[in-house]
């Protein structure tokens, strides 16, 4: 999928419940219309020193939009990063590693892609930041106090 690529997500209707809920694939996170990879290369872009109106002008997206993953992530880079040094440390126990402590954003991102070096190596081939999806359950950028979920 392109970087100017944007979603509409399905939706379906509960049996069950008569319920309509909105059907989110593990590429995607919850209430936003890009796709993970996109504001994935965002990320990766600010923990590498750019300001959201290059980031912006990169993607292909308003300005605006790009500030606030930016300003979500940073809220919550600590909380992130505990919780994919979790992932990373039950998916591959022996592996061990420091982080660099530049900013509590870089070592979430960081800690992103640390988890995803060792997914990739105990299941096979896979985007970190798809994979940040699936471990968050599309939370990651979710405005709301709902924990990630754990890998206990």
């Amino acid at each position: 999928m392109g970087l100017s690529e944007r979603r509409r997500p399905r939706r379906s209707i509960c049996r069950a419940c008569a319920v309509t809920h909105v059907l989110v694939p593990d590429d995607t996170l919850l209430r936003r219309r890009d796709g993970v990879e996109v504001i994935g290369a965002a990320l990766v872009a600010r923990a590498k020193g750019q300001g959201h109106r290059t980031i912006a002008a990169h993607l292909g997206r308003v300005a605006s939009t790009v500030r606030g993953w930016l300003r979500r992530f940073a809220v919550r880079a600590s909380a992130i990063r505990e919780h994919f040094t979790r992932w990373a440390y039950a998916l591959g126990p022996g592996h061990e590693h420091r982080f660099a402590g530049a900013s509590e954003l870089c070592d979430a991102v960081e800690a992103i892609g640390m988890a995803g070096a060792v997914a990739v190596r105990r299941f096979g081939p896979r985007s970190p930041w798809s994979l940040a999806s699936v471990l968050t359950a599309g939370r990651l950028l979710c405005n709301t106090s709902s924990p990630f979920p754990s890998p206990d």
